[in-house]
């Protein structure tokens, strides 16, 4: 579903805020705007990438699924960030879905566009840049947990990577700022469901961290952390 442009949401983004005002309407005239649901895909995996984004509002999970048909979740997209920059990498279908976890707002431009947009807004550019490197360095990171942690070890260091995403704090510790439920925790370890739920409980017993239906608030991240760096 499409709605109006909020230019002052636009403003607000480092990417546009040193724009002259000629070029902030060149940028904005070619683009539009997705208000999406929870459960709203913006593209799904292969196919063909013929816009990028960047996300105002909200908060998006990136899936990709397996050729066994299992599925991972293999990031989330948090405010503020390019996503679905397939062209920009010279890659010709999405490699993963984009899906909506809590009401969100992105802006959208044809993949043609990206030449033509860099050139007038760089810290576009430089942004996509940045996007790439963090997903291959937590690639890295995510390859050698997988290769190397223990599943207790793995769920804590995705509960601090979460806390560090989008952690609040509240009056019962730092709540993850969207729904996440265990089956994201196990698609984001390579775990089994049925261990991420006893993990949890038993850190629920513990005292380190209280979850709910797609809640989770981290109680003692030290603690967390000390599992996480197989001390604990």
């Amino acid at each position: 579903m499409t709605t109006r442009l909020d230019r002052a949401v636009i403003r607000d983004l480092a990417m546009f805020r040193d724009l002259a005002e000629a070029d902030l309407d060149a940028v904005l005239a070619a683009a539009t705007t997705k208000r999406l649901a929870p459960g709203d895909i913006v593209f799904n995996q292969g196919e063909i990438a013929d816009a990028f984004f960047v996300l105002l509002h909200g908060r998006l999970k990136v899936t990709q699924t397996t050729p066994d048909g299992q599925q991972v979740v293999v990031r989330h997209v948090n405010p503020g960030e390019v996503f679905g920059i397939a062209r920009a990498v010279r890659r010709p279908d999405f490699p993963g879905t984009a899906e909506a976890v809590v009401e969100s707002l992105a802006l959208g431009w044809p993949s043609d566009h990206w030449d033509v947009l860099t050139a007038r807004c760089p810290a576009l550019a430089v942004n996509a840049l940045a996007t790439v490197g963090q997903r291959l360095q937590d690639a890295h990171t995510r390859i050698r947990e997988l290769s190397t942690e223990a599943v207790e070890r793995r769920v804590a260091h995705a509960l601090l990577r979460l806390v560090r995403q989008a952690g609040r704090k509240t009056d019962d510790g730092i709540l993850i700022d969207f729904p996440v439920s265990r089956q994201d925790l196990a698609e984001m370890t390579g775990a089994t469901l049925h261990t991420v739920s006893r993990l949890m409980a038993a850190w629920e017993t513990k005292g380190l961290v209280a979850s709910g239906r797609k809640r989770v608030v981290v109680r003692d991240p030290h603690a967390l952390l000390m599992i996480a760096e197989g001390e604990g």
